[in-house]
């Protein structure tokens, strides 16, 4: 029963390990994108980092990634289209894992 009872453990810590990895990529991706649409936005500096922090709490609004997109899209109006934002946010995603991942290392 024990050797059950470590899988058992070994699985539940891997599944939090691998959701917290998860939303630490996600908010990572947030703020990248929030960094990148606050260039076309013409902001800099400390109102760059604003609006990336904004972007971040967005995702908080419902699951998923829709509430990130509206804000996004809705800032940015046509400075960029839904293809742009999209693949900005999936380009986005990965760069954020693999920065988690060599933090990690």
């Amino acid at each position: 029963m024990t050797t059950f009872n470590d899988r058992e453990n070994a699985f539940e810590n891997k599944y939090a390990h691998d959701a917290e990895m998860q939303f630490k990529a996600e908010a990572r991706r947030n703020r990248l994108l929030g960094l990148w649409a606050a260039e076309l936005l013409g902001k800099t500096g400390e109102d760059a980092a604003d609006y990336a922090k904004e972007v971040i709490k967005s995702d908080f609004e419902e699951a998923g990634d829709e509430d990130v997109y509206r804000k996004v899209s809705g800032d940015l109006g046509d400075k960029a289209d839904e293809a742009t934002i999209r693949s900005q946010m999936k380009t986005l995603m990965a760069q954020a894992k693999a920065q988690i991942m060599e933090e990690h290392d």
